[in-house]
């Protein structure tokens, strides 16, 4: 299958085949026909599927046959919610990717920059406004926007927004689009909140699905290895500088000041690294991601939030620190790598206070976890009657004045 099996006007083929691609997705395959049919759809799939693609290729589209039909008085037609910064940029730079032929106009809207910049922009008009929950809001209140135009409406990583806290503000902008519109919705996961969403929101909606939504894509091997929580950064920096294999390499950490003593230390053991986090201002995001994007950097240390629009295809490894506490935050983590049907390799670290996280991602993935020991790299020893695997000993029971290890038989 081509892309000119859809039947896309002249001008988004030209895109296409100027960016390169040549051959569809699953998950594009399945959802251009039914959008460009203006159909509202519910896309769940894995990270790294193409999903940006299988909704801005077909709005495009119609955006393209519909021109000359409507008068919006310089109003978007098109609105893409996303939870970060970082993904707004992504998708904007897809958009005009894409539609680079078509005449189709995009500008972004998220916060950490200056608003009166954005207000300019959309006071030229646009056809599309790919924007954040929190930043959307705020124009919408100083009237700097008007969403009476819009015929359809993206929402993208919509478990995510929700994660985020982003819900209310989402209903509240959507209750602002006009209700004829049509409706795309697409969730790498799809728990009972987004469920309630659609509802909402949609409109006999069709289900495309691709994958396991609870599962990373096939071509990620994952491993998970038990290490001593003093012990992760010895254990990382062994598997950095030993294994071959590894190249570019994003690393997760739970808190944005882990991410910069890690990074710290990383980079003072003479690997190239960066830190992204929301403490960053923009233009120190924008530097982090572009270095790691051209290779500057072979590492990159992230939390949660901010690696949202990291979408690098040659990623090699991505690498959890820190267990992530919601199972669902691991499917996103671990589709960083594996992108566009190349393979990749996932390894988290667990110490013994994040087994409760490891029970958390084997109930989501119907999948069991076995813990690993690094091969090659020195453990400390192994106390009498300890896990064999993880060296560990059984929990100290405390007294009121002392903690004690109880005896082993």
């Amino acid at each position: 299958m081509s892309f000119s099996t859809f039947g896309l006007t002249d001008s988004v083929l030209r895109g296409i085949a100027a960016a390169g691609y040549t051959t569809p997705t699953e998950i594009q395959a399945k959802s251009i026909p039914p959008v460009m049919e203006g159909r509202d759809i519910i896309g769940c799939a894995p990270t790294g599927t193409g999903k940006t693609a299988a909704f801005v290729l077909p709005a495009l589209h119609n955006l393209v046959l519909t021109r000359d039909l409507v008068e919006t008085g310089g109003h978007p037609r098109m609105l893409v919610l996303t939870p970060t910064r970082e993904l707004a940029q992504q998708i904007e730079e897809a958009v005009r990717t894409y539609g680079r032929f078509t005449g189709a106009s995009a500008v972004s809207v998220y916060g950490g920059v200056d608003i009166e910049k954005q207000f300019r922009k959309l006071r030229h008009g646009c056809d599309i406004v790919v924007a954040t929950p929190g930043r959307l809001l705020d124009h919408m209140e100083r009237r700097t926007i008007s969403l009476s135009q819009v015929e359809i409406l993206v929402l993208d990583e919509a478990d995510r927004m929700y994660d985020m806290g982003f819900i209310n503000d989402m209903r509240r902008i959507i209750r602002q689009v006009p209700r004829d519109r049509q409706t795309l919705l697409f969730s790498a996961t799809m728990p009972d909140h987004i469920r309630r969403l659609i509802r909402e929101t949609q409109k006999n909606p069709v289900m495309v699905e691709v994958g396991h939504r609870t599962r990373p894509v096939d071509t990620v091997t994952q491993h998970f290895y038990s290490v001593p929580k003093q012990m992760k950064t010895s254990l990382l920096l062994h598997i950095l500088k030993t294994d071959e294999t590894v190249g570019t390499v994003l690393i997760f950490s739970r808190t944005k000041h882990g991410a910069d003593r890690l990074a710290r230390q990383l980079h003072n053991s003479g690997i190239s690294t960066t830190a992204l986090h929301a403490d960053l201002n923009q233009n120190q995001r924008d530097r982090s991601l572009a270095g790691f994007k051209s290779g500057k950097f072979r590492v990159c240390v992230a939390t949660d939030i901010a690696a949202r629009g990291i979408d690098i295809d040659d990623i090699s490894h991505v690498i959890n620190y820190d267990t992530p506490a919601f199972a669902e935050d691991y499917i996103h983590r671990v589709g960083r790598t594996g992108r566009a049907e190349a393979t990749g390799t996932a390894l988290t670290f667990v110490s013994i206070d994040e087994s409760d996280n490891v029970r958390k991602i084997e109930k989501l993935t119907a999948k069991k976890i076995e813990l690993e020991r690094y091969p090659g790299f020195t453990y400390p020893e192994v106390v009498d009657g300890a896990n064999p695997v993880t060296g560990i000993a059984p929990k100290i029971q405390r007294t009121r004045r002392y903690y004690r290890v109880p005896r082993f038989a």
